[in-house]
């Protein structure tokens, strides 16, 4: 059976929590939008500002790679938690761990060097020089006439 796309990806989603309005981050972004690096890209006269939500990650959690006029950033987290009993006996034990990555292409044009990333209060923020226009060399060529 279908049902409208109205419902969302599960009709049954928000039925414990009330009949409240549906997230709207997962309204957004769907199931896996807690996974997804929002990011804003801000035009500039020499490039573009790229701000990236990262969000509980520390400054060494995070990786920034250029191969090929691809830049990665990526960010991975883990996290355990251990309580103990009086005699050291194990009452719980949690781990968590998750990762998350995009990919930009920011063209052949751009090195390591062009890219100055910084990182406060949970967004990473770093600029991208646009690829500089070549100017059009306008040569006045003649072509002899025979005859």
């Amino acid at each position: 059976m279908l049902l409208p796309s109205v419902f969302g990806e599960n009709l049954f989603e928000n039925f414990i929590e009330g009949f409240a309005f549906p997230d709207v981050e997962k309204a957004l972004y769907g199931k896996h939008g807690k996974n997804l690096m929002k990011t804003d890209v801000k035009e500039t006269e020499t490039g573009y500002v790229v701000d990236i939500d990262l969000a509980g990650f520390q400054k060494d959690e995070i990786k920034m790679q250029l191969d090929h006029g691809y830049l990665t950033v990526s960010a991975s987290k883990g996290l355990e938690k251990e309580e103990k009993d009086q005699k050291g006996n194990y009452v719980r034990r949690e781990r968590y761990g998750g990762s998350m990555s995009r990919r930009f292409y920011v063209g052949e044009h751009v090195t390591e060097a062009d890219i100055h990333p910084k990182y406060e209060n949970g967004i990473l923020t770093f600029g991208l020089p646009k690829e500089e226009k070549k100017a059009v060399e306008e040569k006045r060529r003649y072509i002899a006439i025979e005859g």
